[in-house]
């Protein structure tokens, strides 16, 4: 007689036990990751349904629904010999989160796909996204749950837009706007040259800080959100490297762009800044730095670091005077 297939993923290294389903089955398995969920986000609000039923039910923001998807791969996204699976689930829920944040807008919640094979620990999984759930203040309140070939975590998440500003998208950037970035680039790209067993710094404290960029990037939300109070014109995250992102606010502004300069991370280079990506730091074109640097300012936040400017000619995109090449991230699937 074959042997019966494995009803479920995978399961606690403690071992998984619960009544509503037998242990190592995708019942248990769910209500044993929604305990670690909620020990980092708290209850459902009242009158609102988390994890465990066929939906989530959560209150209707006052102001604009923003929404925004991200999915981290094993192998793709992440090198699982390099880094670990709570590292993996940092990540997935920091992408999605930093593209809301991008709009000018606060986290919501979010819904999270698994899929992993068999034997996945789960718990060092769902341990990573929980941390970052806190971090952002983001609560997971549903998902699902499947077997793969490897692991993949598909994140959904919502956001609000708070007052009357509009959002800040890819495409208000003007001719003359200044161009700034909320911090220093290539962090994540040289942690993980790093990893590999690249060259590194001499300095321990800077490789740490290089290590974790990579390993745990930050999503820029406070950032985000006084760019738009500022009146900032355009706004990309740098998710796939400065390059190739910010020729996309510039496609999408129909725009060109003179840079100056490009601020890197300590211990990185300049090509790890140009198209490592990973970084999350935010791109910010606007008509007011004054505005901009007084909001920073009051909320206690690094100064934005002037890059460049923009310029009519859509197809004139220069680095200190060269020609910027569009490199960096991108997925292939032809």
């Amino acid at each position: 007689m074959p042997p019966k297939p494995r009803p479920a993923v995978g399961r606690s290294p403690t071992g998984v036990a619960d009544p509503r389903g037998e242990p190592g089955g995708e019942d248990a398995i769910v209500a044993h990751l929604a305990q670690i969920l909620g020990a980092a986000s708290g209850p459902a609000g009242p009158g609102e349904i988390w994890i465990g039923d066929d939906a989530a039910v959560v209150g209707a923001p006052e102001g604009r629904l923003v929404l925004a998807t991200d999915a981290a791969v094993a192998g793709v996204h992440a090198d699982l010999s390099l880094v670990g699976l709570g590292d993996l689930g940092w990540k997935a829920l920091t992408a999605a989160v930093s593209d809301v944040g991008a709009m000018g807008a606060r986290p919501l919640q979010a819904l999270v796909t698994l899929c992993a094979p068999f034997g996945t620990d789960l718990d060092a999984l769902t341990a990573g996204m929980a941390e970052a759930s806190a971090r952002w203040a983001c609560p997971v309140v549903g998902g699902d749950l499947s077997t793969a070939d490897q692991v993949v975590v598909s994140v959904a998440v919502s956001g609000v837009l708070e007052g009357p500003s509009p959002p800040v998208t890819r495409a208000g950037a003007s001719p003359g706007d200044l161009i700034f970035v909320t911090g220093p680039l290539g962090g994540s790209a040289a942690g993980l040259r790093l990893l590999r067993g690249g060259g590194g710094t001499g300095d321990s404290g800077a490789e740490e800080a290089l290590v974790r960029a990579h390993r745990r990037p930050e999503a820029r939300l406070m950032e985000g959100a006084a760019a738009r109070r500022a009146g900032a014109e355009a706004m990309i995250d740098v998710s796939d490297g400065l390059s190739i992102d910010l020729h996309r606010m510039a496609d999408a502004s129909g725009v060109g762009f003179h840079l100056d300069s490009v601020p890197v991370a300590p211990g990185a280079t300049r090509d790890e800044a140009l198209s490592g990506g990973e970084d999350y730091e935010l791109v910010v074109a606007t008509t007011d730095p004054d505005a901009l640097a007084a909001v920073y300012a009051e909320e206690g936040l690094r100064p934005p670091i002037v890059m460049g400017r923009c310029v009519a000619d859509r197809g004139d995109r220069r680095l200190k005077g060269d020609p910027l090449p569009r490199t960096g991230w991108e997925h292939r699937l032809g």
